[in-house]
């Protein structure tokens, strides 16, 4: 995946990217995902577009490219997954007879708007708060810097590549120090 990152949206960005240039992404969308990066590249460098094959001991293994499609920022807003133990919403759950199905009710009108009825299958994510299957990795001074979800890419199976760091780290651009989880 490559991101184009003066097409970002700066006001709603929760992490500090670069400016100008291209973050490339790649990840094996395999568990686990051990040959995963992100590089960086400034817009003014020289590139050459080369093979898609791995070097593996003098032998060339292929990577398998997916089908090139051009992708547009939607803002959006995420939420930690505790909110439910917010002080507001329990506040809103106790104050009502039915509460937490209200509760429940608004969560999902909330959800229908924003998707249109229809949750998405595949969706690329920069910031916020992960939408995990499992357990959440952006946790303690952890945050989300990408989140990538997506169906039939490996037989019809769904997978969830999250990738993790510290603001410090994704704000001074050292891609090298993130860390890399997969859900499925």
């Amino acid at each position: 995946m490559t991101v184009d990152c003066a097409a970002l949206p700066r006001d709603v960005l929760d992490i500090q990217l670069p400016d100008e240039g291209s973050l490339l992404f790649f990840t094996h969308i395999a568990y686990p995902p051990e040959s995963s990066a992100v590089v960086h590249v400034a817009a003014d460098a020289e590139t050459e577009e080369r093979p898609a094959v791995h070097e593996i001991d003098g032998e060339s293994w292929p990577i398998e490219v997916h089908e090139q499609r051009t992708l547009y920022p939607v803002v959006g807003s995420t939420v930690d997954d505790g909110w439910p133990d917010e002080g507001a919403a329990l506040a809103f759950v106790e104050a009502q007879d039915d509460g937490e199905e209200r509760l429940d009710r608004f969560v999902k009108a909330v959800l229908d708007s924003a998707h249109g009825g229809t949750p998405f299958t595949g969706f690329i994510q920069l910031g916020g708060y992960s939408r995990p299957w499992q357990v959440a990795p952006d946790e303690e001074d952890l945050v989300l810097f990408a989140q990538i979800q997506g169906d039939a890419v490996d037989n019809g199976n769904p997978f969830l590549n999250l990738i993790v760091g510290t603001r410090a780290d994704i704000a001074a651009g050292r891609y090298d120090l993130l860390e890399y989880d997969q859900q499925c």
